[in-house]
């Protein structure tokens, strides 16, 4: 064996010894930050709270005019609410329409997604641009720990 290819096989012996050789332990980490950062992030709050809504879709599912369309809406919603309990339903009034219009979506494609399974039941059906509730964010752990094997 060349003496070349043995000074690369122990370099990448030592190297692999000295990554896994790291041991694990818990610890603080601290943050240093701009302190107009926390103006910022409190100004964004302040607006969220004025105007919560964000630009989104929903899926429009009714919209009628008429003196008995609101009756009607209001039976759509409560049948909609017992096929897909988990999806919010939203009764609208855009002169001369009444229109039933569900969930909250940040992107079309996710809108398109719950259409297909929607669109079943409720053949009328259709994505829509409209101003939504921001969803809800899945649960982020407030403490890190990485697994080691």
């Amino acid at each position: 064996m060349s003496l070349k290819k043995i000074f690369f096989i122990s370099l990448n012996l030592l190297l692999a010894v000295a990554t896994f050789s790291q041991s694990y332990s818990e610890g603080n980490i601290n943050v240093l930050q701009d302190p107009r950062v926390d103006s910022i992030i409190s100004m964004q709050r302040s607006i969220r709270e004025a105007n919560p809504l964000i630009d989104g879709y929903r899926i429009q599912i009714f919209m009628e005019s008429g003196n008995d369309a609101v009756e009607r809406a209001n039976q759509l919603i409560e049948k909609f609410n017992e096929d897909f309990p988990a999806i919010k339903a939203y009764l609208s009034f855009g002169q001369p329409y009444y229109r039933v219009r569900v969930g909250d979506f940040r992107d079309r494609l996710e809108a398109e997604g719950l259409l297909t399974r929607i669109s079943r039941k409720y053949a009328q059906a259709f994505v829509i641009r409209d101003e939504i509730e921001p969803p809800g964010l899945s649960a982020f752990p407030t403490t890190f720990k990485e697994e080691m094997p």
